[in-house]
């Protein structure tokens, strides 16, 4: 499977900017440049929930594509959010379960200069 073609041919992702940067043994990071369109906010550049939850959804599922080579469907994602984003953001995955249908990974989402922005945790279908 071609990492790269699958992720950058998913329409919601593409639209909103999400980029895979790398999906490899198990781990993963990606990033968004973040526009006047994707702000809750008329008067301040902030992102939306659904751009931050969407960037760690992409990132946590890439990390396990990156070892079972197939998509894997969401099941259900905990995010929690820790502080506003007002600029590009960036997310890091890890895989921390790898079982025979199902996969869990952990995902920090920060923004351009390095504060945390979101903590989330996703389970995949893997199988």
């Amino acid at each position: 499977m071609d990492i790269d073609a699958f992720f950058e041919s998913m329409p919601f992702a593409s639209m909103l900017g999400v980029e895979v940067l790398e999906a490899t043994d198990g781990e993963a990071r990606g990033r968004l440049d973040m526009r006047d369109e994707l702000s809750w906010n008329a008067d301040e550049l902030m992102a939306h929930g659904g751009v931050t939850f969407t960037l760690a959804d992409t990132i946590g599922g890439a990390a396990l594509v990156s070892l079972v080579e197939q998509p894997v469907p969401t099941i259900d994602m905990r995010i929690d959010y820790l502080n506003v984003a007002r600029g590009d953001l960036e997310a890091e995955a890890e895989v921390v379960r790898l079982g025979g249908d199902v996969g869990v990974s952990e995902v920090m989402v920060t923004d351009e200069v390095g504060n945390d922005i979101a903590r989330a945790v996703g389970v995949y279908k893997t199988g």
